[in-house]
């Protein structure tokens, strides 16, 4: 009876592990929109002629605040899932409460982002972009699922959080393995606007 309680405190319980599940499939949606528009600016966005009359999406991620230093929102969006996905796979290994605590406030900062992406959709852009808000409303649901999981389980203290992650991560195959499938996909972005400056003849 005690080691089946160790388990339910140590392990998470069955209802935080199916609320993890749903989480990793909301944040992979998140990364295919992502990964969709970032495609979209490294090769739709070059074939477009210059002063063509532009509407919804194209409107709102070919405007100024469709980029960070250089670099489409789509694509840090993709980031951004990536590690949400790799934080995730880490939990999955290790059950540890410390790693959903540490994703408390990056699902806090994608809701915030996310929020004011829409205020700019609505009011000095004046368009909407679906793939955008299909986004947004996938921000919001990783940070509401993130939230209730946090509810089901005991969290170590905030000063703890990065003691405990820096000891899980010295010991954790699955960190490592998450960590290069976030690399790969995100070498792929990298690889793809990369490609858009290749020498192709006729362009």
């Amino acid at each position: 009876m005690v080691e089946d309680e160790r388990s339910t405190l140590d392990r998470g319980d069955a209802r935080a592990v199916s609320l993890m599940r749903w989480f990793v499939g909301v944040a992979v949606l998140g990364w295919l929109v992502s990964a969709f528009l970032s495609v979209i600016h490294f090769w739709a966005l070059p074939q477009i002629p210059e002063g063509a009359d532009l509407a919804g999406s194209l409107e709102v991620i070919t405007s100024d605040w469709g980029y960070v230093a250089g670099i489409p929102l789509a694509t840090l969006g993709a980031v951004y899932y990536l590690a949400t996905i790799a934080m995730a796979a880490w939990w999955f290994e290790t059950r540890h409460p410390a790693i959903i605590k540490a994703l408390t406030p990056v699902t806090a900062s994608g809701v915030l982002a996310s929020a004011y992406f829409v205020w700019l959709q609505l009011v000095p852009i004046g368009e909407i972009c679906p793939f955008c808000m299909v986004s947004a409303g996938a921000t919001v649901v990783l940070f509401a699922l993130e939230l209730r999981v946090l509810r089901r389980i005991q969290t170590p203290d905030t000063g703890e959080v990065l003691y405990e992650l820096a000891r899980l991560a010295q010991d954790s195959e699955t960190l490592a393995r998450a960590s290069y499938a976030a690399a790969f996909a995100g070498a792929t972005l990298f690889v793809t606007w990369a490609a858009t400056f290749a020498p192709v003849p006729g362009t």
